[in-house]
């Protein structure tokens, strides 16, 4: 893999449950029950028993990593290999398991992007200012040909390529998962981090080690990664919360004013 900079696919489904679609050229009503104030803007309670942990990742000399590929290649019952190449680096694949609650956006057109329009990137050519939203099957599984030097940010975005994808890489986080003594546990890697490399050092196991893509909820809603109609359709959700509890507000003290009211009434004068 000499100019194996950009990771090679290759594709399993382990789902074949039907996608939801929905064009961004219908109404408002159909744009709305994909983007609503409560499950986009507010942070949601995790429902998973997973915990947040980290595991150290040591260096590795040129020998340790000839004999952990040695061994590595040992273990696995597939053509799934890692290879050493010539320059110290190495190749080798990765699983990933898009875990993703929300749907994802497409380009409605069908038509290949030009180079002119992969220069202007995401969301400004003509190819994608017409969307369609849909939710990809539950847990569908890829695995990557990646270089021991592909970071998890480059994984990310070769995967949403993929799938053609053209929400902001930014939305998304890779997530490693292991499952000891009866606990699972998950940490969110950093862009930088090599997936590759954890993997050699875990072993084959996906009980040791797995990857998955989730959407990225940190907590604070970064308003630069979506895009106008996604911004638009946010302002007229957040007033019409903002209306409907006000009525709530008004209403609520109407009835206490009208009690109060009843009870000054029957209350004997004197």
């Amino acid at each position: 893999m000499g100019e194996a900079e950009t990771p090679s696919f290759e594709m399993t489904w382990s789902s074949t449950t039907s996608s939801g679609y929905c064009s961004q050229e219908d109404s408002d009503s159909e744009l709305e029950q994909y983007f609503t104030a409560r499950t986009s803007l507010a942070r949601r309670p995790r429902r998973d028993k997973d915990e947040p942990v980290e595991w150290e990742t040591p260096d590795l000399s040129q020998a340790e990593i000839e004999k952990k590929i040695k061994e590595y290649n040992g273990q696995i019952n597939s053509n799934l290999f890692m290879s050493l190449n010539k320059d110290g680096s190495y190749t080798g694949f990765i699983k990933v398991q898009l875990k993703l609650v929300r749907p994802v956006s497409v380009p409605s057109s069908k038509k290949p992007p030009s180079l002119q329009d992969a220069r202007q990137g995401p969301g400004r050519s003509a190819s994608v200012r017409r969307r369609t939203s849909f939710y990809l099957p539950k847990d569908t599984v890829k695995h990557l040909h990646v270089l021991s030097r592909t970071r998890a940010r480059e994984v990310i975005e070769a995967l949403l390529r993929k799938f053609l994808v053209v929400d902001d890489p930014r939305k998304f986080a890779l997530f490693e998962r292991a499952e000891r003594h009866g606990q699972v546990y998950l940490r969110k890697l950093s862009d930088d981090e090599q997936p590759l490399r954890l993997r050699l050092l875990a072993g084959p196991s996906d009980k040791a080690l797995s990857f998955v893509l989730k959407e990225n909820d940190s907590g604070e809603v970064n308003w630069d990664a979506f895009s106008m109609p996604e911004l638009h359709n946010f302002l007229r959700i957040l007033q019409r919360e903002e209306e409907a509890h006000l009525r709530q507000i008004l209403q609520k003290y109407s009835y206490c004013r009208q009690k109060i009211q009843e009870a000054l009434h029957a209350c004997p004068l004197g």
